[in-house]
């Protein structure tokens, strides 16, 4: 599509969404959006266009530095179920509780006796977020190695995104296998009823944004959009259960 075009599908969403927020507030809905990807997925810019005209007071974006050593003594979910979301608000991860079974696993930041007790509490945890009456939706936002290159290089190259670049973006690349297989026993070990992944295949960034903001409008099945949504472009957005079966890959 062209840019026009996007834009102007852009607008409809980003209409959609405030529809949405609407609802909730009035229903006293708890939604928590959860979002996991390799380096340059594309998260920051998705959850831009998500947020940009929401409410600031119902909406919070959860981005949490490198743990402090009190933090390191706590339960891991401790500092990430403080943010969880009361009535009404919308709580987005930029990522999350996650990370112990991602970049800590492949860079060593925790053990692994820490990381399999991770991977055995975290379906519990979540699906007493389920129980909790919160609407969780789990994204894996998926790159090629090869886009994941471009984006990185552009990253370093521009100054306006220096605050983008970060030690880890270094070892991306090197460590791409490493990722693969975090990732892959990641995702298989934490799909379940209460907190199913859905996965977004990210190396064309708009056609990814329109259809992840189609999945969370559809998923969180307002009843009364002020415009039509369409469903996401199912080669772009999967569940994976479709991984499981074979039907859908992700990139190696």
């Amino acid at each position: 599509m062209t840019d026009d075009e996007y834009e102007a599908e852009l607008a409809r969403l980003q209409v959609a969404l405030v529809d949405a927020q609407i609802w909730a507030q009035a229903e006293g809905k708890k939604i928590c959006i959860v979002f996991e990807g390799r380096d340059s997925a594309g998260k920051d810019g998705a959850i831009k266009r998500i947020t940009e005209h929401l409410s600031v007071r119902q909406t919070r974006i959860i981005a949490l530095p490198k743990p402090s050593d009190r933090e390191k003594s706590q339960w891991w979910f401790q500092r990430y179920a403080k943010h969880l979301p009361a009535a009404g608000e919308w709580v987005i991860f930029n990522r999350s509780w996650y990370n112990r079974a991602g970049v800590e696993k492949v860079m060593g930041f925790s053990t692994p006796q820490e990381q399999e007790i991770f991977l055995r509490d975290v379906t519990p945890f979540e699906t007493m977020l389920d129980d909790a009456g919160i609407i969780l939706l789990k994204l894996w936002l998926d790159i090629s190695k090869k886009e994941q290159k471009a984006r990185l290089d552009d990253r370093r190259a521009d100054p306006l995104k220096r605050l983008k670049v970060s030690p880890l973006d270094a070892v991306a690349q090197e460590k791409w296998d490493a990722y693969s297989a975090a990732r892959d026993e990641m995702l298989r070990r934490s799909h379940h009823a209460g907190g199913p992944w859905t996965c977004v295949k990210t190396d064309k960034k708009k056609d990814a944004r329109l259809s992840t903001i189609r999945h969370i409008l559809h998923s969180l099945g307002c009843p009364a959009y002020s415009l039509d949504v369409p469903a996401p472009d199912a080669d772009i957005v999967f569940g994976y259960d479709k991984v499981i079966a074979g039907e859908r890959e992700l990139f190696k």
